[in-house]
């Protein structure tokens, strides 16, 4: 069954990074379909091991479909193999909560699903996280997915500064992974608490920040909400809006998703 899926429409690349061409979204990327051969060749052809970088854009969330195999579980995290038909990446996904639990109980080998992760600490770690596990209940979903790679690849290729973000906006809209994912970051505490890190006097407006971005109509939103929605909401000046935003960012409450300026909270469904 598993070979019937992917064999002939599996997509692989070489990923030779340019440097030549400068990042194009900063620090931050949308959440970007790839192919586990695509990542495994960036990376072992890329000097900069903290980084992943694909036809010359800065990859931050990365999506994968494919079968799993080895899952082990811990009482504070799952780790399993994804197998996509192009290559094999390992994952962890921490457990810090009962929903987590629920999410990572339904996942069996075998399954087909869909994860939403990040690369970063791959390095140190030689596996991603998992923000967010779905199982795959029609597998026109995995035609899509490659689809989806393939038509990325083209247009970043053609044009690496052109029309990425709208490219990158047009795959976030007609792909499914729309909602709750989560990214808890290698030490697991920094997700264990909003306020455990949160910069002294800064700490009300970080969970204001985040109290609006996990308000039902916010969780509701396929693709979160504005930033100057926020601004208006909590009244607060946009600078420190934004300063909070970066810092839910950075730890993995939040992610961005059409474009740089809206953001869904990673921490509840």
């Amino acid at each position: 069954m598993y070979s019937s899926q992917f064999d002939g429409g599996a997509f692989v690349s070489s990923q030779s990074p340019d440097s030549s061409i400068a990042k194009t979204r900063g620090n931050r990327s949308t959440t970007i379909p790839l192919t586990v051969k695509q990542i495994t060749d960036a990376y072992e052809s890329s000097s900069q091991k903290s980084e992943l970088i694909i036809d010359g854009v800065d990859i931050g969330n990365i999506v994968l479909v494919g079968m799993v195999c080895n899952k082990a579980s811990r009482a504070t995290d799952v780790t399993f193999t994804l197998d996509d038909g192009t290559g094999r990446m390992d994952f962890i996904r921490w457990v810090n909560d009962a929903a987590d639990s629920s999410e990572t109980a339904i996942i069996e080998n075998g399954m087909y699903v869909s994860i939403v992760g990040s690369f970063k600490g791959f390095n140190e770690r030689k596996r991603a996280t998992a923000f967010a596990i779905r199982p795959i209940k029609d597998h026109n979903q995995i035609v899509l997915h490659f689809i989806q790679s393939i038509r990325m690849h083209l247009e970043n290729t053609k044009s690496k500064v052109g029309s990425l973000s709208q490219t990158q906006q047009s795959f976030v809209n007609e792909s499914s992974f729309s909602s709750g994912y989560k990214e808890p970051q290698t030490p697991i505490s920094n997700y264990t608490s909003v306020n455990s890190k949160a910069p002294g006097s800064e700490t009300d407006i970080y969970k204001m920040v985040l109290d609006v971005l996990q308000e039902p109509s916010s969780l509701a939103s396929e693709h979160g909400i504005h930033v100057d929605e926020v601004v208006q909401r909590l009244g607060l000046p946009a600078k420190k809006i934004k300063e909070a935003i970066d810092y839910h960012v950075d730890v993995g409450h939040i992610y961005s998703t059409i474009d740089d300026f809206h953001f869904k909270s990673a921490l509840g469904d």
